[in-house]
């Protein structure tokens, strides 16, 4: 810190109205204000000097402490500055299409060094350079690379990204039934995935969820594609407001491929030892197989989640019992109550 022994200071001024920094050095606050003044065409009178990062006002006290290279903006007697809140404020108040604002944000990028802040602004850029609004591979074949060439239209590859995912639960179902040694038990339990298979196709793999051409509630983004995280499956919402537009660059469909669908009612933990253990009790025909397609394949036990908020420990969250047999099957009275009770349900 050069200022404490009487030697000038180096640093790096600017106006708050321009994005370019100028190197100087002064030995006192007032020989900052006089050269900076000039330099930069501010009215001398009522002007002042505040730290770049965060708004602070450098005072004849402070300015022996600053750092060398320390970032100032030079303010005229009306103006304000907050710290980088202010340029990202210019930039969000300003045509986000524009092009020169998106060079406004790579150059304030390219010079700043801390590594939190460049974070904001990389941030920041991606959603300034966003193309959601471009929804074919004619329109915008970046965002396309990597994708199948069968794919013409941003909503009909999330589409199909959604039923993929969905397709995997009901693999699972299927895999369960690999495992079954007795015979009679496997072909009930084929018999129902075939049915929840059926019950799957009808309602076209509930792909329409990540379909921003969707209606709602068949969807979970908004029409512009934006999808927000749900929070963890044991939080009402995500604290840490996660949002993400897929639709907006390749880079951020890619990202979004790692936030998770997540079962509340655990898939391999409760649900499908629930299905299993129903069918070891009845026949097929007696399950409410309803319950057990919601749980597996809808936004009744789903939650979309950034992949920080999802949980990977145990639910402790278990089937509802009063759910898992139809209520038709209940006709028969005492001796199914009966069988219902040989063993304990998740």
């Amino acid at each position: 810190m050069s200022g404490l022994c009487g030697k000038t200071v180096p640093v790096k001024i600017r106006s708050c109205d321009g994005n370019r920094k100028y190197g100087m050095a002064a030995k006192d606050l007032k020989e900052l204000l006089q050269k900076g003044c000039k330099l930069l065409q501010v009215p001398l009178a009522g002007a002042h000097v505040c730290l770049y990062s965060d708004g602070t006002k450098v005072t004849e006290e402070f300015f022996p402490t600053l750092p060398d290279h320390a970032e100032l903006v030079l303010l005229s007697r009306e103006q304000t500055w907050s710290g980088v809140v202010c340029d990202i404020g210019r930039l969000l108040n300003t045509d986000r299409h524009a092009e020169g604002l998106v060079r406004a944000a790579k150059g304030l990028l390219s010079e700043e060094q801390s590594p939190r802040t460049r974070k904001i602004l990389a941030d920041l850029l991606l959603n300034l350079e966003d193309r959601s609004e471009l929804e074919s591979r004619a329109e915008d074949e970046e965002w396309f690379k990597g994708v199948d060439a069968r794919f013409k239209t941003k909503s009909s590859y999330m589409k199909f990204n959604c039923e993929s995912r969905i397709r995997g639960y009901m693999k699972e179902v299927d895999d369960a039934a690999k495992t079954i040694e007795k015979v009679k038990f496997r072909a009930e339990l084929l018999k129902t995935a075939k049915r929840l298979a059926e019950m799957l196709k009808a309602a076209k793999y509930n792909g329409g969820y990540f379909d921003r051409t969707e209606k709602e509630p068949d969807r979970l983004c908004t029409r512009d594609g934006w999808f927000t995280c749900q929070g963890p499956f044991d939080q009402n919402a995500c604290r840490s407001l996660h949002s993400i537009n897929p639709y907006g660059s390749r880079e951020s469909r890619v990202v979004f491929s790692t936030w998770n669908l997540d079962h509340r009612i655990e898939k391999k933990r409760a649900i499908i030892p629930a299905l299993l253990e129903a069918l070891r009790n009845r026949k097929a025909d007696e399950v409410n197989l309803t319950y057990f397609y919601r749980l597996l394949f809808t936004r009744e036990n789903l939650k979309l989640v950034h992949i920080v908020c999802h949980k990977k420990g145990a639910h402790d969250l278990r089937c509802d019992s009063r759910r898992i047999y139809r209520r038709a099957g209940n006709a028969g009275g005492g001796n199914q109550r009966a069988r219902g009770k040989k063993r304990r349900l998740m």
